[in-house]
């Protein structure tokens, strides 16, 4: 039993750490294109900016509803990480 258990956190830990990643890049990519560092025109960052967007949207669209609108900043990224982070170690406490 401890086994599957360990596998099982460890496997949610890895979707975490990917997710986060996956987050981090959406983060940066946004800048990029704002800042016209790169353009969307181009097909791969096109690409890369929608799957993104589309896999971190609907985790993020309810942290944006809960925060205040801080003017041209969001939050809601650090807010997602940080709740993230705070289920690595509830997870990370199973094991111990």
């Amino acid at each position: 039993m401890d086994v599957i258990l360990g596998a099982t956190v460890w496997l949610l830990l890895q979707v975490i750490g990917i997710f986060v990643w996956i987050l981090i890049i959406n983060i940066a990519l946004s800048w990029l294109v704002s800042f016209n560092v790169v353009n969307t025109s181009n097909r791969f960052v096109y690409m890369v900016g929608d799957f993104t967007h589309r896999i971190t949207e609907p985790a993020l669209r309810p942290i944006r509803n809960l925060l205040p609108a801080m003017g041209g900043f969001d939050l809601s990224p650090v807010a997602l990480i940080l709740l993230l982070m705070f289920v690595e170690r509830l997870l990370i406490g199973l094991l111990v």
